[in-house]
């Protein structure tokens, strides 16, 4: 039976010859797209219940880098939307990366055409029925991890206080600190809970299109927009924007940004009419804000409007106690994304995991339980599971000593390009953060 929408995007003409022939068999709906660039208004607009996404489409490129980045887009625009990775290159780790960024499943070129139909018709039939649920937040069930730190204490109270109401809120600390995390909560636990709150990496989005991405444009305003486009504060609407990055956006964005937020009101790009939103800002940065307004880098009218309520999230070396909770929540949640039945740390890797010093925090904890997952051989993660790199005294002694968290991140992007000799892709997948986004501090700190 025929049902469902799906968008094949592939830039071999020959496979999207044969796509044509294949998927009307299966989908109500299809459409074949030779380039990544519209697959934003196509999500809007086709809403297709699978995305079909080929790994490579630069030439001379096998890394699967832009596969990896579209399907966060993706899954960023649209969570319930199933995506299936299809690449020549079959290699296990590009597999569980693509899995780690929420891949529903991954196929090798050539194909087997009884699997091919298999998965696909299988990711539809799992994406119609999470459109047919429909659930709504549960707000008791929001994954945030508290801990028992004092510090963490400190801050569950202050959210307690602040999520009914619809005061701005600033959360600031280290990269991986679970500053989105936060956000989530604060917004589940809001009167605006109903809606899906919508996130902004404002540091990735490129100056020319700021506006575009976050007021909207109308049809012809340029040369690509073939199509009105909503942007970030009208799908805010009656819900929370969540801007992260917010240190990032350049002084000359900023007084848009500002204006939007006092007046509550946008203008879409090559429009005059203005429209009425209703949000919730919460924003974040890593970066030391109060720094960059006395450098005249951010507006002070700007930082004063985004920081009625400021959080400042500990990082994960300040509080050890937490680091083992941490690992047995992650390693539950990965047993059941991965089918593995992992049931213990044993004490030597517990010692490793206390002994580190977490320069990615929360984030780089996660990643680091859910590889020793897939790669444990029994029920117990060993300490050779641990694949992180110990940071020895010798070495914490050469370590020059930073100021704030702006020096802190210039350092560490530094030595990322020193260690993959300037090849950026590596250095964005080691540190964990989109191109885009690397590209942006690439140019902010003149590496």
């Amino acid at each position: 039976m025929k049902k469902g929408r799906i968008l094949a995007v592939d830039d071999n003409a020959g496979i999207r010859a044969t796509l044509k022939i294949l998927l009307p068999a299966q989908f109500e709906e299809v459409k074949i797209s030779a380039s990544p660039n519209t697959i934003v208004s196509d999500l809007e607009q086709f809403k297709p219940h699978v995305v079909l996404l080929d790994m490579n489409f630069t030439a001379d490129t096998n890394s699967g880098n832009e596969g990896l980045f579209w399907i966060a887009e993706i899954k960023k625009i649209s969570p319930k939307t199933e995506v299936v990775l299809f690449t020549a290159y079959a290699e296990v780790e590009l597999a569980v990366e693509g899995m780690k960024r929420g891949a529903f499943d991954f196929i090798v070129k050539p194909w087997d055409n009884k699997k091919f139909i298999s998965i696909l018709t299988s990711a539809r039939d799992k994406a119609m029925g999470a459109e047919k649920s429909q659930p709504k937040p549960d707000k008791n069930s929001n994954g945030m991890f508290w801990g028992n730190s004092p510090q963490m204490e400190s801050i569950r109270k202050t959210v307690e206080k602040i999520a009914a109401t619809d005061a701005s809120v600033l959360i600031t600390g280290e990269n991986g600190t679970g500053k989105d995390m936060m956000a989530k909560e604060i917004h589940n636990l809001s009167r605006r809970r109903g809606n899906a709150m919508i996130a902004v990496d404002a540091g990735a989005v490129a100056e020319t299109l700021f506006e575009s991405e976050l007021f909207g444009h109308v049809k012809g305003a340029f040369t690509d927009a073939k199509s009105d486009h909503a942007g970030k504060f009208e799908l805010a609407d009656h819900s929370t924007l969540f801007l992260d990055e917010i240190g990032n956006i350049p002084p000359h964005l900023q007084a848009k940004l500002l204006r939007a937020i006092q007046n509550r009101k946008i203008t879409r790009v090559g429009d005059t009419k203005e429209i009425d939103v209703d949000i919730r800002l919460i924003c974040a940065t890593n970066v030391n804000i109060e720094r960059l307004v006395s450098e005249g880098r951010f507006r002070e009218d700007l930082y004063y409007r985004i920081n009625t309520v400021q959080i400042v999230l500990p990082p994960l070396r300040e509080r050890p106690d937490d680091i083992l909770q941490l690992a047995e929540r992650f390693i539950a949640t990965f047993n059941q994304k991965y089918g593995r039945n992992v049931q213990a740390i044993s004490p030597e890797g517990v010692q490793k995991l206390r002994a580190y010093h977490w320069p990615g925090n929360i984030r780089e904890l996660q990643n680091a339980i859910e590889k020793a997952v897939i790669l444990s051989d029994g029920d117990v993660i060993t300490a050779a599971d641990f694949q992180f790199q110990q940071q020895n005294s010798t070495e914490s002694a050469k370590m020059p000593k930073v100021e704030n968290l702006e020096s802190a991140e210039k350092m560490v992007i530094q030595n990322a390009v020193e260690k993959f000799s300037g090849n950026l892709s590596l250095v964005a997948k080691y540190l964990n953060i989109s191109r885009p986004t690397l590209y942006s501090k690439l140019k902010k700190y003149g590496i």
